[in-house]
Order: structure tokens, then sequence, then C-alpha cells
């Protein structure tokens, strides 16, 4: 094999953090985006969610076609699709544009994340390539952590446009430098299944757009109604195709398999609990307490900082002979904790209210990022592990979109039946209080938040018994064998 390009691996860890920082930090910039173009509601909340759904679902799709058709060459077109959606964000001037280029960002990050990946095993073998994977982990978790923060301080420093200028700007070096990269595919693919990657596709974006539209629309609209029924179809579509395709995305004895399930459920319940508080809560911390970019994201390193240190204390954890089903539990019983606690959150200091809660949560998130994928991996075949990790990135990323969708939703439709009006709500929601009217608008932010969060902690809390009572039935099933 010819020596490796110096630069391939600080060029994907690099491409890496800004994907994660984008994930993460675009919330902080919100409320500026919402004064800037006059926009709330679930127009504002595309351009999170947006970029969620289209990285949810294009990772597999990336991936494949990175194997098929080159990975440096996926990965340099990705950064260029990367860098054209924060250059279109920052010159937009309308919000419609907006979400577009969230979305095209989003297209561009999941070919970065799984051409990426794809270049590392190409290129590094053995304890090299462990370290090159250790390390893309490592500035994930780095980007996820201090995206709300360096956001906050770019945004504060030089405005919310300028912020996605600099993304741009540090993703066309990304591009520029994979060109100096090794070209590799593979040499025996088998057929993609367009059938069940669109399914999947419109199965998501249908339900999302059903949850995001339905606290402006109603929820008895046609359109919600039609929208959530075709999403909802077209989820059972992609399952039956799945029984039929010669190569699935998502292979039924991988569902079928109750530790595999387990262990895949434990990472969307702590993703459920990690991701609304994430996107919405530096929003409320600049409305209630009248808080700067700089100082919401730098709040939120109190639910991120955990990231950076949880996984590798979880997994020398394991190693050490602690068992991974209660480190497990720990990690979800933390996660429930902490969203029932966030009930508690008010107007007076929220901060100080949220502090121990969101810590709570960052600890749970990142224990779930140490142990989930190798506890989950080691319960399938070899020959099926490239889809099972494909099938645990997808269900990740498809949760955070729906998260997002969700929180959304349950946040403008409880602020609507407070305030009665669906456009006040849906300002309120995005952080603009009425003057002369915030102490009434306030309450009814608080309120809805308090109700929102009670949701997501007994949603927790339901998934959390399933999961534990799947890892603990495959966990018995091996000993009895």
């Amino acid at each position: 094999m010819d020596r490796p390009s110096p630069l391939t691996l600080p060029v994907v860890l690099v491409g890496v953090v800004l994907v994660a920082m984008s994930i993460s930090g675009t919330a902080v910039a919100l409320p500026s985006i919402s004064r800037d173009l006059d926009a709330s509601g679930s127009l504002l909340h595309w351009v999170v969610a947006g970029y969620n759904l289209a990285f949810a679902a294009m990772t597999l799709v990336a991936g494949s076609a990175a194997d098929r058709i080159g990975r440096r060459r996926v990965f340099v077109a990705a950064a260029l699709v990367f860098v054209a959606g924060f250059l279109a964000t920052a010159l937009s001037q309308a919000i419609i544009i907006t979400d577009v280029a969230r979305i095209l960002s989003g297209v561009g990050g999941a070919g970065i994340m799984a051409a990426g990946g794809a270049i590392l095993a190409s290129t590094y073998d053995g304890a090299a390539r462990n370290r090159a994977f250790a390390l893309m982990g490592t500035m994930a978790g780095v980007g996820i952590a201090v995206g709300p923060t360096l956001s906050g301080l770019l945004i504060s420093a030089a405005g919310w446009r300028e912020s996605f200028a600099v993304f741009a700007v540090l993703g066309l070096l990304v591009a520029l430098g994979a060109t100096r990269t090794r070209e590799s595919r593979a040499t025996g693919t088998g057929p993609i299944d367009w059938t069940g990657s669109v399914l999947f596709v419109a199965a998501l974006t249908l339900l999302m757009f059903a949850l995001l539209e339905a606290p402006a629309f109603g929820w008895t609209h046609p359109a919600v109604l039609v929208t959530a029924v075709a999403g909802l179809v077209a989820l059972m579509c992609f399952g039956l195709s799945q029984r039929r395709s010669a190569a699935p995305v998502l292979a039924p004895f991988l569902v079928a398999n109750r530790g595999f399930l387990g262990w895949s459920l434990a990472t969307l319940t702590t993703s459920i609990g990690f991701l609304g508080v994430l996107v919405f809560l530096p929003t409320y911390l600049q409305a209630a307490a009248g808080l700067s970019p700089a100082a919401a994201g730098a709040a939120m390193l109190l639910l991120t900082a955990p990231v950076l240190v949880m996984p590798m204390v979880a997994v020398t954890l394991v190693n050490k002979g602690v068992p991974a089903r209660l480190v497990m539990v720990i990690a979800l019983a933390l996660v429930v904790a902490g969203n029932l606690w966030l009930m508690g959150l008010n107007a007076g200091n929220p901060v100080a209210a949220a502090a121990a809660p969101l810590l709570m949560i960052g600890l749970s998130m990142g224990a779930s990022f140490g142990i989930t994928d190798g506890q989950a991996m080691a319960l399938v075949p070899a020959d099926a592990v490239g889809m099972a990790a494909g099938f645990l990135n997808t269900l990740r990323g498809a949760a955070e979109a729906m998260v997002i969708a969700a929180f959304s939703a349950s946040l403008t439709g409880l602020l609507a039946a407070r305030l009665g009006d669906t456009t006040r709500a849906a300002e309120v929601g995005a952080g603009r209080l009425t003057p002369g009217a915030e102490s009434v608008e306030l309450d009814a932010f608080t309120w809805s938040w308090q109700l929102t969060q009670l949701g997501a902690g007994l949603l927790c809390l339901v998934l959390s018994v399933i999961v534990a009572v799947l890892i603990h039935s495959r966990a018995r099933s091996r000993h009895t064998a």
C-alpha cells in the first residue's frame, strides 16, 4: 500500500468537526436569524430541522456512492456542496432560501461524514486505523461540545451571516486539502436498495413536515393529515420492501435481534433527551435572561462538555469489568431525571435552574456515545456490521430530525393554546417578545417548556424501560444458552 498523504487525517478530522459544529451550533443563531429575516414558526425551525433531515436521509446514500464512484471524489464534492449551502445561508435575504440552503448543507455534511470514514478505512490499517477512527469519534464530540459556544462567540463578535461565511471558508479549505488524498473505491459492491432508500427519505420528510406545520395549520388541517398518513404509509412500505429486497437498507433479522434492537433504542432514547434541549434552550435563555448569543452558547457547555469526556469513561468502566448493561441503565436514568428536572426551568434564573439537569443529560449522552455502538455491533454477524453501523447512524440522524420537529410542534402548539394567537406564539417561540407584554409571554414560554419537558421525560422513561427489558433478556438468554 502506498504511503498515505499527511493531509488525509487532518482534512477528514477538520471536516468532521465542521459538520458536528454545524449540527450543534446553529441553534444559537436562531433568534438573530428570526429578527433579521422576520421569520418565526416552522419556517425558522426548518433552519435546524432541514439540515438534520438531509443529513439523516443522505448518510446511507452518500456511503454507497463513495464506495462506487470514489471516496475522495465524493468527499470533495460533498465539501463543496457544504460550502455552497453555508455561503447561500450567509447571503440569504429570505427565510425560505435559508431553509433550502441549510438542506443543501446537510447533504454535504452527510457526504463528508460517510466518505470521510470510508477514506480512513481504506487508507489506514491495524492500529493506525483504530487511532484514526478514535480521533474521528473524538472530533465529532469536540464539534458537538464547542459548537454552541464558538458559534455564539462568532455571532456576538461579527453577526450570524459572518459566522456562516466562516464555515464556508473552512469548508473550502477542507475540499482543497482533500484533493491531495488518495482515491479508492470498492471492487465488489452489491446493488443499492434505491426503493428502500427513497421510501425511508419520503417517510421521514413527510412525518417531519406534518409535525413542524401542524401548529400553524392545525392538527386537523387536510394538509397535515394527508402528509402524516402518507408518511406512515411510506414507513410501512419501507418495512415491507426490506423483507423483499436482495440488499436491504435494514435487514429484518437485525430488528428481530432483541439485543441489537435494545442497544439501538438506547442510543435513540439518549438522543431524544439530548437534542431537543440542545436546539431550543439557547433561544429560551436569550429571551428569558437576556443573554447574548455568546453567553447562551457558553451556558450550553453544561450540556455539551460531558460529551467530550464521558465516552472514554464509559468504555474504561466496561473494559474493567463493569457490566455495560449497568452503565447504560444508569445513563438512561440520568437522561430521564434530567429531562423531568428541567420542568423546574424558570425565567427568573434559567441558567441556575437548568445547570444540574443539563449536566445529567450531557453525562447520559456521553456514556451512550461510548458504549452503544460497540455493544450493538458485537451482537450481529460479521458480514452485517456495515449495514448495522449504517442503521445506527441513520437511526441517530432520523431521531434527531424527528425530535427537532416534535419539540418545535409541542412548544409552538402549547404557546398558541396559552396565548390564543398562532402568529404571536411563533414569534415568542423564536425569542421575539412583544414590548409591554414580556411578562405574560415569558410565563407562557416557560409553561410550554415545562410541559414539553414533561412529555420528553416520560417518553424517555417508557423507552428506557423497553431498553432495559431487551438488553436484560438478551443477557439472560446468553447465560442460559
